[in-house]
């Protein structure tokens, strides 16, 4: 047989979209040309797959090799291909049997010795193989990712060889087995450690049992940044699907994940637009889509560029972010939770007319400024961390662990669920008015707020969030003049 076609995988965004690997020998001068839109690292593949086989103890075809990798019109990057090429090539010119192996699907890299070395996006090409109902041969390395998957059969190489020998049947390979269920590991930070200031407290709580976001304000060292790494240790576990979904991002990003934990995303305030919503002359997920179902975290919020920060507003509201190219267009999942900290002044300490601070009132107001009126108008809850006194830094009594407080988020959670299928931070205005309906006195007490404190559309569906948040977290079928008070009480910007 001089033709042969191998099923493999590409990556496009988060999506493996399947690619057909046609070899075809053919008469003429010994050479070998790769077609299909292949980018350098695919080009590349001839010379490691060449190797590969006459080290694998092969015999490399003299004569004129053509290699399409279908479809055409889409691009194909990363070194996946060498091992779906190399099988092409050996079962079209009759090293291997000819037989029905549409089932299959190959991915990895070779090495010159015919080693198999990971690849990146191991869970998304997974995930796209079980909806095709077809089996995945991959690298070692990669095996256990891809295992996770219920119901789906990976078989793992260490080599060129042993793939040959799987399909020859002469040593088949045997399904990697499931990794056990390992208890979580507890998160390294609990809420415990955080002493004194129970608004702030209080304020990350509403944040975790409705997703809303949350801006800290306040001198250095109160604990903003200490309240802050504390909101996935209070956070409810992610189901089963959500782990999957998380995981799959850190393999296509080929980055570091405790599976089964929320991701807390923490950038220096010096990244850049493309660092922090994703980007790239090759497009890669950034911060926000690494922070999906988990946490974002911007620390001194006035130091990052304007410009990188207005790029937030727009995931804040849906939640995704779609990346256009001339000849591609991507979109990543973006549902992050934000929370931001900064200072009241470029010194630090404007807060309640403390004396150390030397900043002019002209320098307070441009350090502000440097956070946009429609960006802050996003975040649902604004909340003035105070310094501790030396009573509360020295007090012994225990303050409630992330545990306690982790069981009414959940019970909050599973309310929201039960009554509307999402979180509050997510309803629209529609399931506002069904859900967060207001009685008489309320709706006097909210339109006399919005005089007062000049609240914008948003501003106000916001309020009734947070409030609906608030009324579920206190076990309440309706929202109270107390949950309404509460809820308006983190609007006001004062310092």
């Amino acid at each position: 047989m001089s033709f042969a076609k191998i099923n493999t995988r590409g990556l496009l965004g988060l999506h493996a979209p399947l690619i057909e690997v046609e070899v075809h020998l053919s008469q003429g001068l010994p050479s070998l040309t790769i077609v299909g839109l292949a980018e350098a690292a695919v080009r590349e593949s001839k010379d490691r797959v060449r190797s590969a086989i006459i080290n694998s103890g092969f015999q490399f075809p003299s004569k004129r090799l053509t290699i399409n990798l279908a479809p055409a019109d889409l691009p194909k990057d990363g070194s996946r291909l060498d091992l779906p090429i190399a099988l092409g090539i050996l079962i079209a010119s009759g090293q291997l049997p000819e037989q029905n192996i549409d089932h299959l699907e190959f991915i990895g890299e070779l090495a010159l010795d015919g080693q198999l070395r990971p690849t990146t996006g191991t869970l998304s090409i997974a995930i796209a193989c079980q909806q095709a109902q077809h089996q995945l041969v991959l690298p070692e390395q990669n095996a256990l990712e891809a295992a996770q998957l219920p119901h789906f059969d990976v078989y793992a190489a260490k080599n060129l060889k042993e793939v040959c020998e799987h399909l020859s049947q002469h040593k088949p390979l045997s399904p990697v087995q499931k990794p056990v269920d390992s208890p979580l590991h507890r998160y390294k930070f609990d809420l415990a450690d955080v002493k004194g200031q129970l608004r702030p407290r209080r304020a990350l709580e509403i944040a975790a049992a409705g997703g809303h976001s949350l801006l800290f304000r306040g001198p250095p060292g109160t604990g903003k940044t200490l309240l802050a790494s504390r909101l996935p240790s209070i956070l409810p576990p992610l189901s089963s699907s959500e782990n999957l979904e998380v995981a799959s991002i850190y393999s296509v990003a080929n980055s570091q994940h405790h599976f089964g934990h929320r991701p807390f995303r923490a950038p220096h305030h010096t990244a850049s637009a493309i660092a922090l919503v994703g980007g790239g002359s090759q497009p890669k997920p950034g911060e926000i889509t690494l922070a999906h179902l988990g946490v974002l975290f911007l620390d001194e919020l006035p130091e990052f560029d304007r410009k990188v920060l207005e790029v937030l507003r727009q995931p804040l509201e849906s939640k995704e972010i779609v990346i256009s190219r001339a000849s591609r267009q991507m979109t990543y999942p973006a549902n992050f939770q934000l929370i931001a900290a900064m200072n009241p002044c470029p010194c630090g300490y404007a807060f309640n007319q403390d004396q150390r601070c030397q900043c002019s009132t002209e320098a307070i107001k441009r350090y502000q400024n440097r956070i946009s009126g429609p960006l802050l108008d996003r975040i649902d809850l604004h909340i003035d961390v105070p310094p501790l006194t030396v009573h509360e830094l020295q007090a012994h009594a225990p303050a409630e662990n992330s545990d306690q407080v982790r069981h009414r988020v959940t019970q909050a959670y599973e309310q929201q669920i039960q009554r509307q299928n999402c979180l509050n931070h997510a309803l629209n205005p529609q399931q506002l008015e069904q859900f967060a309906g207001l009685n008489e006195q309320t709706q006097k007490m909210l339109e006399l707020a919005q005089q007062r404190l000049n609240l914008s559309a948003r501003a106000y569906h916001r309020v009734l969030r947070v409030a609906r948040t608030i009324a579920d977290l206190a076990n309440s079928a309706e929202i109270q003049t107390g949950h309404l008070s509460e809820a308006l009480s983190y609007r006001q910007q004062s310092l």
